[in-house]
C-alpha cells in the first residue's frame, strides 16, 4: 500500500483567482460589485449593498476582493492537483466557504470556493460527492447542484432552533 500524497496549500501559495473564474458559478455583476467594494466607498453603494446581502454578516473590509480570490484559487488549484494527480488529498485551510449563493454573499461567505473547486473536478470526474461536516447547513453548495446528478451533496449540521441559515433538515 503506498502512501497518500497530501497538498496543503499552506505549503503551495495559490494563484489569485481572476474574475472570470469566480464567475463561472457567480453572476458577473456581483464578482465586478466585490472587486469595486471598499470600507470607503461602501457609504455610495446603499442599493448594491442590500441587492448582493453585504452588510451584518458579511462587512466590507479592506482587501476584500483579494481575500476572496486567495482562497476561491487555493481551492480551485487543490482541484487541479487532485484532477492531476499530484496528490491525493489536499487542504485548503482558509477555503469552505459554503453558504454564498449565486450572486449574494451570507454567513461570512463572499465567494463559494467549494462550488468553484466541484466545477474543477466536474471537468475530470463524472460525479462528486461532496460532505459538509460545518456546523451550519452548506445551503450554498447544495443549492448550486441540486439539479443535477452529477453532485452529490450531504451536510450533518445542527437543525432547528432558529438556527443560522434556516435550511436542511434532521
Amino acid at each position: 500500500m503506498k502512501p497518500h500524497r497530501l497538498c496543503m496549500t499552506h505549503h503551495l501559495r495559490p494563484h489569485k483567482a481572476y474574475p472570470v473564474e469566480l464567475a463561472q458559478f457567480h453572476s458577473a455583476d456581483y464578482v465586478e460589485f466585490l472587486h469595486r467594494i471598499t470600507p470607503d466607498t461602501q457609504h455610495l453603494f446603499s442599493n448594491e449593498l442590500a441587492r448582493y446581502n453585504l452588510g451584518e454578516d458579511c462587512p466590507v473590509f479592506e482587501n476584500l476582493f483579494e481575500f476572496c480570490q486567495i482562497y476561491a484559487g487555493g481551492t480551485i488549484d487543490a482541484a487541479r492537483r487532485l484532477n492531476n494527480q499530484l496528490c491525493d488529498i489536499a487542504i485548503n485551510w482558509a477555503g469552505g466557504l459554503h453558504h454564498a449563493k449565486k450572486c449574494e454573499a451570507s454567513g461570512f461567505c463572499y465567494i463559494n470556493d467549494l462550488v468553484l473547486g466541484i466545477l474543477e473536478l466536474l471537468k475530470y470526474h463524472a460525479r462528486v460527492l461532496y460532505i459538509d461536516i460545518d456546523v451550519h447547513h452548506g445551503d450554498g453548495v447544495e443549492e448550486a447542484f441540486y439539479f443535477t446528478d452529477r453532485v452529490m451533496t450531504v451536510s450533518f449540521h445542527k437543525f432547528g432552533d432558529m438556527f443560522f441559515p434556516g435550511t436542511g433538515d434532521v
